[in-house]
């Protein structure tokens, strides 16, 4: 594949993904924008839908997590250039949540309902909040690195990326994992909270879980006693003040 071949590849990953990211809001919450959403689909038996939608969690999940891990990359690598490894792993992110947008099946039964309650509009800001602090925290680490295009552009100038280094801007001053916070916000925050919502919520707060345990193992091995210094002085989700010196 030829240099601009390879960029125009990771430019159309990222085009994907971030429609995929913003339809993943609009999923979420049931704006009717999106015409299939967590609560708006086709119907099914509930056994049936728990069952689906629990392998359509996992299958994001595994994709997810096996993809980003040091020795599947090692593997990869042999196989496709390490510059595009990046955006094949976005893509397959990707088509793992369109999948999951398609084949949903709703379970309507409510849980919580607050739209005639005076807290709905703060289940909307958090809601937003929780979004907002995951675009934020992609930026933070950079962005354009963690979705593949600078990658494809490095490789098209001929440049060699830095070799990473242990940083803790804004969020990450405070907390390890603040993309991932936001992610709990934005999934738990809803005024009206049916059985589907909540599958989706604990299914995805679960794989959110278990992926922490592997990526901070992955950056142990990358940065060794500098990322358990930095662990220890930093909440894992929730903020983790450091005392000033007196």
């Amino acid at each position: 594949m030829s240099r601009a071949a390879s960029l125009l590849f990771s430019i159309v990953a990222y085009a994907i993904f971030f429609a995929t990211f913003l339809y993943l809001i609009a999923f979420v919450g049931n704006f009717p924008i999106a015409g299939l959403t967590i609560d708006r689909g086709p119907d099914s038996p509930v056994g049936v839908a728990v069952v689906v939608d629990l392998a359509l969690i996992a299958l994001f999940g595994v994709q997810h997590s096996v993809m980003a891990r040091q020795g599947f990359k090692r593997a990869w690598t042999r196989m496709v250039p390490e510059y595009l490894e990046r955006s094949i792993y976005v893509l397959g992110a990707s088509a793992a949540l369109i999948v999951l947008f398609i084949f949903w099946r709703p379970i309507p039964n409510v849980i919580w309902d607050a739209t005639t309650t005076g807290l709905e509009t703060p289940f909307w800001i958090v809601f937003a909040i929780g979004w907002l602090i995951v675009l934020l925290s992609t930026f933070l680490i950079n962005h354009f690195e963690l979705f593949g295009l600078q990658q494809a552009w490095f490789h098209i100038r001929r440049r060699q990326a830095q070799s990473p280094r242990l940083r803790a801007p804004f969020f990450y001053r405070w907390v390890a994992h603040p993309l991932y916070a936001g992610f709990f916000l934005a999934f738990w925050s809803t005024p009206v909270m049916t059985a589907g919502h909540l599958l989706f919520a604990l299914g995805m707060s679960t794989y959110i879980l278990i992926a922490i345990r592997y990526e901070e193992r992955d950056l142990r091995g990358l940065f060794g006693r500098d990322y358990d210094e930095y662990r220890a002085s930093v909440g894992m989700l929730t903020p983790k003040f450091r005392r000033r010196n007196t």
